[in-house]
């Protein structure tokens, strides 16, 4: 921001830009009680202004703010809370959340009206193949019988209790130079600024200027389009007098798939083999999402190990807006072993002249032990830990007894 010289809220107070605190103190109680509005309940704009700028004058920051970057450096600086869009609107001119584009207006000035978003649920075919379908939604329409007046012609008038702003500004006095704002909404004109006599109010929308109507929108979902991407309907949003109407935005919402997962533009899917089909090849079918047969073969000789990954180049996601180009399609393999003793020790015997020899066991020296492998529950602990707890139970027992203390050993 560049430096400005605004002397605009020294002159509200008729002080000087160098003035002091107690100058300003002054100053603000003299002209406080001259146009406090139960003294002059005409002036209460008047004192609005007055208030204003003892509140920004008073305050070390605020007041560098000012001095330094005049009423942009106040916009900027402020939080915009507690009545001063009102109070900037009416010294400065064209409100502060119209300034800092907390409204949004569009490209030809007029405030934009929000948009309206739903969520759309697809499946993993819808973005693979594509889909047109139809949603059914409830919006606000301008009222045609009255065009989005609410009544006949110039039955609309400004509400007078709030001066056609939708709210009502309340200053209240807490001590000498301490003020309190107090905004709320207008109850005569229910926040809109406009009030319309019974008898005058347009029959079809009574007086709303707006009425519900159902659309129908076709959506088309492309090929490869992703979970999370939007699809934008622009100006299909609620109307509203003087308001231009925002968009309705679908996002999509990708549904769990039972076989295939999606990374990107490429698909991932696990599959189980059999140990003889890991060792001697195999083929096999699986229907792909646009319902095609894919028959993947492995052949014999080439081994697959458990959880390794095998890639079909061409078979993921065709890619968005250039759907002849896909990702690729990774699948993992569960190899599933034998049950125990599933066949005979003789044939064990001819199985293992086939495999590959087994590593040459080391000559042992020394004293040796043998060990059995048994099986292993993982949600039941080992069994060590188990006799640990036992051990710990038991002894939290002793020690809690109505025997009093442990008894400690005595060592002679």
């Amino acid at each position: 921001m560049a430096s400005v010289v605004d002397t605009k809220l020294y002159d509200i107070l008729g002080v000087p830009p160098g003035a002091s605190e107690n100058e300003l103190k002054k100053a603000y109680r003299k002209l406080a009680k001259e146009y406090h509005p139960d003294k002059n309940p005409n002036a209460g704009d008047k004192f609005k202004e007055i208030s204003f700028a003892y509140e920004v004058l008073s305050n070390p920051e605020k007041r560098e703010l000012y001095d330094r970057y005049g009423e942009q450096g106040l916009r900027e600086g402020s939080g915009g809370g507690g009545g001063m869009d009102d109070i900037f609107s009416h010294i400065f001119g064209g409100g502060l959340f119209g300034f800092m584009g907390n409204q949004s207006r569009s490209r030809n000035g007029r405030r934009r009206g929000e948009d309206m978003m739903h969520p759309l649920k697809v499946s993993l075919e819808d973005l693979y193949n594509g889909k047109t379908t139809k949603l059914q939604l409830s919006k606000n329409v301008l009222c045609s019988a009255c065009n989005g007046q609410g009544g006949k012609s110039g039955a609309v008038q400004k509400c007078s209790a709030c001066r056609g702003r939708g709210v009502r500004i309340m200053i209240r006095q807490l001590a000498p130079g301490m003020v309190q704002q107090m905004q709320s909404v207008c109850s005569d004109c229910n926040g809109e600024g406009e009030v319309i006599n019974e008898k005058d109010r347009c029959k079809k929308c009574e007086g709303k200027k707006v009425i519900k109507e159902v659309k129908i929108l076709e959506v088309h979902v492309d090929k490869g389009m992703k979970h999370g991407q939007r699809i934008t309907f622009a100006g299909e949003a609620d109307q509203a007098p003087g308001v231009e109407p925002g968009d309705i935005v679908l996002l999509l919402q990708e549904k769990e798939h039972e076989v295939f997962q999606r990374d990107g533009n490429d698909l991932h899917m696990t599959y189980k083999i059999g140990l003889v089909e890991a060792l001697c090849g195999f083929q096999f079918t699986f229907k792909h999402l646009d319902a095609r047969q894919i028959v993947v073969k492995y052949p014999p000789g080439k081994v697959i190990e458990p959880g390794c990954v095998r890639v079909v180049r061409g078979e993921g996601m065709p890619q968005y807006r250039n759907p002849f180009e896909k990702g690729d399609l990774y699948i993992k393999f569960d190899v599933q072993f034998p049950e125990n003793n599933w066949v005979s020790p003789d044939k064990l015997s001819e199985l293992e002249d086939l495999l590959p020899s087994r590593p040459e066991v080391p000559n042992i020296i020394g004293d040796t032990e043998e060990v059995e492998l048994q099986e292993f529950d993982s949600t039941r602990g080992s069994g060590g830990g188990q006799r640990r707890e036992a051990y710990n139970d038991s002894s939290d027992e002793e020690s809690s007894s109505h025997h009093g203390p442990g008894v400690q050993c005595a060592h002679q």
